[in-house]
């Protein structure tokens, strides 16, 4: 992998992190007293419509470079949204008759996700 990719990465990712607190900004002023974080799942359902159109597109009829893959779907949606990541790997799983480790898959990033964040927020408090 050339370095230029980590730049590519690097430059998308920034993109996409101050996308997704513009979406996560937004959010918040039309729906002020809303106690669902509607930023963050407004940013996960449009980050796997926009990974899902991209790589419909690339599988179809646009070619993209490394370079171009990596700074749209590594950068850019990465620090959009990774759950739009989780989104395409598990269709992908799913395209390929794969259904066993699809289900797995989904239940380890969320059940497993959930267990560890807990984990880790206890581990963080106890310093307090």
């Amino acid at each position: 992998m050339s370095p230029a990719v980590f730049v590519f990465i690097a430059l998308g990712g920034a993109i996409g992190a101050c996308g997704r607190y513009a979406v996560t900004l937004l959010a918040s002023r039309i729906w002020p007293e809303q106690s669902l974080p509607i930023g963050t799942l407004g940013a996960n359902i449009l980050g796997c419509l926009l990974i899902g159109v991209l790589a419909g597109l690339a599988e179809s009829r646009l070619a993209l470079s490394p370079e171009a893959r990596s700074f749209l779907f590594v950068g850019l949606l990465g620090g959009f949204t990774t759950f739009s990541s989780f989104g395409l790997e598990t269709l992908l799983l799913l395209r390929e008759g794969s259904y066993g480790w699809a289900a797995l898959y989904v239940l380890f990033q969320v059940g497993v996700g959930l267990v560890v964040v807990a984990g880790g927020y206890t581990l963080g408090r106890l310093g307090a």
